[in-house]
């Protein structure tokens, strides 16, 4: 075989590959949705674990009823908490779509915040700029969605916002103490109303007295992982972080990863189960890689899509083996 013709023949394969890779992340691995599990020690001692389900980049379009039924069927772990980070719609009628996606979770304690795409509907953009940093909202928004409709949706379920704010939930027998930050890859976070927020939680809470002791969890809730959202977070004594926005890095190398966060976390932490370390402390940190993408780029690769159910047991809990 001739060198150009080895050569047009090794450009037809790579091209043949990328198709194929191209039409498994479009048709089949987007759909492929998956549940990962975690264990995390913050509870006192002794206390009883509780079941927590971390949801977060649904995307909801009206036309996606496996996602919804998919979702729907989450009620088999009987979460005791819904922890939802954000970028719920894809779409501006996305929002019955959430509705019947969520409505069994109806009346479990939640907590929320609001992603970029809880405000703003999608738009299509060069894939290729991502490389050059994290996205943003363009100048002129393609469409303004009804954020009022949505939180209509969740303050329906019971479930409490967290945007720039503290709120308190006692259950099974133990004591948590929220606290959340509105989209930092909008630049929405008000970090400077984190301590304030708090002080005012421990001064009305019926717990109060307890809130500096051990048996009192600090969580922190941010859409997107920023450095800066992370810090202050830890700063302000969370032990445990729920983030999404990152989709995983969405389209990923399989042994190398993700190519790019859209935020500016560490690359290695784009996704899954981590430590994240600020100023002489620690937390954990658990980034959803999303249930959705957008509907102007619906492709994954070597990144399904996933919900999170995230046990919190206590911290005397050993394990052998």
């Amino acid at each position: 075989m001739s060198r150009s013709r080895s050569a047009v023949v090794a450009a037809a394969s790579v091209a043949a590959a990328g198709a194929g890779a191209l039409a498994w992340g479009a048709l089949v691995e987007r759909n492929a949705f998956t549940v990962r599990h975690e264990t995390v020690p913050v509870l006192a001692p002794g206390a009883r674990p509780i079941t927590v389900l971390h949801l977060s980049d649904i995307h909801m379009a009206p036309w996606q009823r496996s996602k919804q039924e998919w979702l729907r069927g989450l009620a088999v772990f009987e979460p005791d908490l819904i922890v939802n980070t954000g970028d719920n719609l894809g779409h501006a009628d996305g929002i019955a779509g959430v509705r019947e996606a969520l409505e069994p979770f109806s009346g479990v304690p939640g907590v929320f915040v609001h992603g970029s795409n809880d405000y703003h509907g999608p738009s299509a953009k060069n894939p290729l700029r991502y490389f050059a940093g994290p996205s943003s909202v363009p100048d002129r928004a393609p469409s303004r969605l009804d954020t009022a409709s949505l939180d209509a949706v969740f303050d329906e379920f019971g479930w409490l916002s967290l945007d720039n704010t503290a709120r308190a939930i006692s259950m099974k027998g133990s004591k948590f103490e929220f606290v959340g930050v509105d989209d930092p890859h909008i630049g929405l976070d008000r970090l400077d109303k984190i301590p304030g927020a708090l002080d005012e939680l421990r001064e009305n809470v019926g717990w109060q007295s307890d809130l500096t002791g051990s048996d009192v969890v600090t969580i922190g809730v941010t859409h997107a992982p920023y450095r800066r959202a992370l810090n202050s977070l830890v700063t302000n004594g969370a032990e445990l972080i729920f983030a999404g926005h990152t989709h995983g890095g969405q389209v990923c190398v399989p042994g190398y990863g993700a190519l790019v966060t859209n935020c500016d976390i560490p690359r290695d932490q784009v996704k899954g189960l981590s430590l994240w370390h600020h100023a002489l402390r620690a937390a954990y940190l658990n980034v959803s890689a999303g249930l959705g993408t957008s509907i102007y780029a619906p492709v994954r690769f070597a990144c399904r899509p996933e919900a999170v159910v995230v046990t919190l047991t206590g911290d005397d809990v050993g394990y052998s083996g």
